[in-house]
């Protein structure tokens, strides 16, 4: 019987006293109760608990935000924002769970579309 991401073991974790500044890679699922500055990639979940804070560019498979987060974010499956979470920053996802008293301040994309090119339309005069 295959395990939902919930159920899954905590590969790795930062406590609320910690302090970490630099650039993360991981497998499997990081819990951050701490502060982390800098850069976070994996293609696995990151989770943000309730004491977490978090200044950093992420690029994850699932995020799911119980704390603050500040930054770039690209979730290429899913972002989970709890009660009390905040990402200030802009977001690319294709799917969110937003629930009742987190805030997302920022751009929030969930398509695929690249933004569109500007086309001159009138010529310009070559010199």
């Amino acid at each position: 019987m295959v395990q939902k991401n919930d159920e899954l073991p905590i590969k790795a974790y930062l406590g609320v006293d910690a302090l970490f500044k630099g650039t993360l890679s991981f497998d499997g699922i990081v819990r951050i109760d701490g502060k982390f500055e800098g850069k976070i990639k994996t293609k696995d979940t990151l989770v943000v608990s309730e004491t977490g804070e978090i200044i950093a560019d992420v690029e994850v498979g699932v995020l799911v935000c119980k704390g603050k987060l500040q930054g770039t974010v690209l979730a290429t499956e899913k972002i989970e924002m709890h009660p009390e979470s905040t990402i200030i920053g802009d977001v690319k996802t294709p799917a969110v769970r937003i629930e009742l008293g987190a805030i997302l301040d920022g751009h929030l994309n969930m398509t695929e579309k690249e933004s569109k090119k500007v086309i001159n339309l009138v010529e310009q005069k070559k010199q």
